[in-house]
């Protein structure tokens, strides 16, 4: 599940580069089409993949090298794009690396004392439970702020408290609730733990990986970064970010971003999806294809960053996030494309 499009859709999205405005003319929606199974090299799927209207990027790296790549359309494999919710599992690393660093206690650290400021008064005593896990694996309890809830959350003047102020709909560690607002308590967190904008943490903390760079990113009325949306990113630097946990942490010239102990917390499943039935870990989603163990993230429209360990594979793909009815089986196609490109390298 991935949040639609919100006030900074791929049209207007303010990356601060004319080439950006160039650069990601959208494609019009189109009925989605598998792409035909069957064997092939990597080229040839990539060649046969551009019958997917809305797939713009597809670069597909093996223990660090990139194999085979394609920008369809004109689009651009270096140019920044919405990359949506699969920022999630950006904020996810974050997260990740302040634990590491000690700003952060742990995935147990309650997060009501953080947020103590914008916790409305008189709340459901249950919010005082809330754990810095519970964001990260969606499992807070409190009714999610995306999809057909999107929209009003962000026309909100405090985001934070209006996450906060939502009813619970089951327990904090019950089942998987998708909400972009437990993403952006965690963005709101890691600025008060540290006093600095999550953007600039990012910059800071991956500043070492090659190719890593965040264009632009959408603020709440109290300039927080939105945690887990709106986010541009160039598929180079999304496969760059990819590579950091493929390798257990590690950035090409070997410095330490995250401890391998993050990574590995963050690939073991907390929940399920109760759309897919995949498995969701902290910011990741998790599922098999012919026994081996495929990580994911997900973004609205088809940005996905596909991992497979055991075979030290990356792939990152972009696609249009215009509104569009035929998402969640351009999704399903691109899983498609996934399996084929799995086939090839095996």
């Amino acid at each position: 599940m991935s949040d639609q499009p919100g006030p900074m859709s791929r049209r207007g999205f303010l990356c601060g580069s004319a080439a950006v405005a160039t650069g990601l003319a959208a494609i019009g929606p189109a009925e989605a089409r598998p792409v035909p199974a069957g064997e092939g090299s990597l080229p040839e799927i990539l060649a046969e993949a551009a019958q997917l209207a809305p797939l713009e990027t597809v670069i597909v790296a093996r223990k660090g090298e990139v194999v085979a790549e394609r920008a369809y359309d004109g689009h651009s494999l270096t140019a920044p794009t919405n990359i949506k919710s699969a920022s999630k599992a950006v904020v996810s690393a974050l997260v990740g690396i302040a634990v590491d660093r000690g700003l952060l206690q742990g995935v147990d650290q309650r997060v009501a004392p953080i947020l103590r400021s914008d916790v409305p008064g008189g709340a459901d005593p249950r919010i005082e439970k809330i754990t810095i896990g519970h964001l990260l694996s969606m499992q807070a309890g409190l009714r999610p702020t995306s999809g057909p809830n999107y929209g009003r959350w962000i026309a909100s003047r405090n985001w934070v408290r209006a996450v906060l102020e939502q009813p619970f709909e089951d327990d904090p560690g019950g089942r998987m609730l998708y909400s972009t607002g437990s993403t952006h308590l965690l963005s709101a967190i890691l600025t008060k733990v540290s006093g600095r904008s999550t953007l600039a943490l990012a910059r800071d903390w991956f500043a070492p990986v090659a190719d890593f760079a965040i264009g632009g990113w959408q603020r709440d009325p109290q300039g927080i970064y939105l945690g887990g949306n709106e986010m541009a990113m160039s598929p180079r630097s999304l496969l760059a970010f990819g590579e950091v946990y493929r390798t257990g942490g590690l950035a090409a010239d070997g410095t330490r971003i995250m401890s391998r102990a993050w990574i590995d917390r963050s690939w073991t499943a907390r929940t399920n999806s109760r759309y897919t039935g995949d498995g969701y870990g902290y910011g990741w989603f998790l599922r098999e294809i012919d026994g081996l163990e495929i990580r994911y993230a997900w973004g609205y429209g088809g940005q996905m960053l596909y991992i497979v360990p055991g075979l030290d594979l990356t792939v990152a793909v972009t696609s249009d996030d215009s509104p569009r009815p035929t998402t969640i089986a351009d999704r399903d196609n691109l899983h498609n494309l996934f399996a084929r490109i799995v086939a090839a390298v095996r």
